[in-house]
């Protein structure tokens, strides 16, 4: 094939290779929308299923916890076979589980679809930016990449507007479904494009010279994906079930389930075999606060909109338009931030980091005392506002190069490993921190007394505590940056 990487010249680039960027980008838009479209429909979701409290942190946490653990494998069956068929099947996958979804006639229908729309998410994602690197020159390659991060970004910001438009032209009952069925047009033109324009033969193991990829550790990601869902199922379904003896009894067989992980990933590095998470990676200190700093700054950030939707509608009466609508400063700020965040980390190093999650600290500080001391009638958009700006502004700055500091503390040859375990844990820690903080808002809801005042009291007051969680966690992660080191080179597309 003419567009082959093996083929294209160093410095140009084909016109087949930028209208295959096209076809991956609307992969990513589809990924990355569905991670934030979904927040404002929780509420409608919850009157129209009448589904449990307990339903609206799985949609949230099954998504992202599935999308993670398929990372890694999707990886590195992409290149064993290839990058486009693991792209278009799990793309494939992703669309007909958005079809699921929006058919779902109650709570355990949507939780499975949606955990199956996770998993397509993350077999079809890792393919984005392994077809970029094989398609694209270096020369190229961070045009490339800068088109992606746009992607993203947007993606990203449009989600809640989307939503919440959806849901008001169609109501409460059918729109949360057609939030569903957006991806489906977009999927379907996406499967055609990329079968007629995807290079074949794009898995690194097919390339000249290159060495055998290595099996997919099974027998880890089944003790890894055991350990995590044990984990994640007592934290969703503890509050909501009164915390039984049996949720701390899995609570307890997660935790063994992740020893026995770790030991079962020393013994097959020992064998020679490739494990699915390098345990030498742990050695270097810098490394293992990092992927903590990774997981704690994701719980942070990404449960603040699952309290604000559910407020903002359930608690406070608003339409799913006006609670997107709330998200538009963040939006924005992580925008502007992310636009300029390496420009700014090549003259400043690890400052922007620090700086970055200092803002994200103040801005969810500034939210929580505004919850904290506004009477429920006098909340609105513009009181949160200039935290929400900031909160953005900061977490634009420390995401887009966060990655790069990260990997930066282990060997160079160990770097596409070190990424793989990043991505894992900044899912993982979206999955936590909504269950966490579901559990904290469930959990301390009390409406004492009949009409919509007394509603919006005991709604203000549990997201109330919900956003000190969220606050709490972003101080622990502007702790954890210091760990990392203080200058390193910005590689585009990490």
């Amino acid at each position: 094939m003419t567009d082959s990487p093996a083929s294209a010249p160093d410095t140009k680039v084909s016109r087949r290779a930028w209208q295959a960027l096209i076809v991956l980008m609307a992969g990513m838009f589809m990924a990355l929308l569905d991670t934030t479209i979904v927040n404002v429909a929780l509420p409608s979701i919850r009157t129209s299923l009448n589904a449990s409290e307990a339903t609206l942190s799985w949609i949230i946490s099954g998504y992202a916890l599935a999308f993670g653990l398929a990372l890694i494998p999707a990886g590195r069956i992409g290149d064993r076979i290839g990058h486009k068929w693991v792209f278009f099947t799990g793309l494939a996958l992703f669309t007909v589980a958005s079809l699921a979804c929006g058919l779902a006639q109650n709570d355990l229908q949507l939780i499975i679809a949606r955990v199956v729309q996770g998993l397509a998410g993350g077999m079809f994602v890792p393919a984005v930016t392994a077809v970029i690197q094989l398609m694209f020159p270096a020369a190229s390659r961070g045009k490339a990449f800068a088109i992606m991060g746009s992607v993203i970004g947007v993606s990203t910001a449009l989600g809640p507007i989307v939503g919440g438009l959806i849901i008001e032209a169609f109501g409460v009952e059918e729109g949360w479904r057609l939030v569903f069925w957006v991806n489906l047009p977009i999927g379907i033109v996406a499967l055609i494009a990329a079968a007629i324009l995807l290079p074949a033969g794009t898995g690194t193991a097919s390339a000249p010279g290159a060495p055998a990829a290595a099996r997919v550790d099974g027998v880890g990601l089944l003790l890894l994906s055991g350990g995590l869902v044990a984990l994640l199922v007592p934290l969703i379904e503890g509050q909501d079930r009164g915390w039984p003896l049996w949720t701390y009894l899995v609570l307890a067989a997660g935790v063994l389930l992740i020893v026995a992980f770790g030991a079962w990933e020393v013994a097959l590095t020992k064998r020679g075999s490739s494990p699915l998470v390098p345990p030498h990676l742990f050695s270097h200190p810098a490394f293992t606060g990092g992927v903590i700093l990774a997981l704690v700054y994701f719980a942070a950030f990404t449960s603040i909109f699952f309290t604000i939707s559910i407020l903002w509608q359930a608690g406070l009466g608003h339409t799913a338009l006006e609670s997107g609508l709330v998200s538009i400063p963040f939006a924005i700020g992580s925008i502007l931030g992310a636009s300029q965040s390496n420009r700014l980390t090549e003259r400043l190093g690890r400052t922007v980091l620090v700086g970055g999650v200092a803002l994200v600290t103040v801005g969810l500080i500034w939210v929580w005392l505004v919850l904290l001391l506004t009477a429920p009638a006098d909340l609105t958009n513009w009181t949160l506002l200039p935290p929400l700006f900031i909160a953005g502004l900061g977490s634009g700055c420390f995401i887009a190069p966060n990655v790069a500091f990260i990997v930066a503390t282990v060997d160079p040859t160990e770097a596409g490993a070190a990424s793989g375990v990043i991505g894992v844990m900044q899912r993982v820690g979206s999955a936590a921190g909504i269950a966490v903080v579901g559990s904290v808002f469930f959990g301390t809801l009390v409406v004492a007394g009949p009409g919509a005042d007394a509603v919006a009291a005991g709604f203000t007051h549990s997201a109330t505590l919900a956003m000190a969680v969220s606050a709490g966690l972003s101080v622990v992660a502007l702790l954890l940056v210091f760990l990392l080191p203080k200058r390193v080179d910005v590689v585009d597309g990490l």
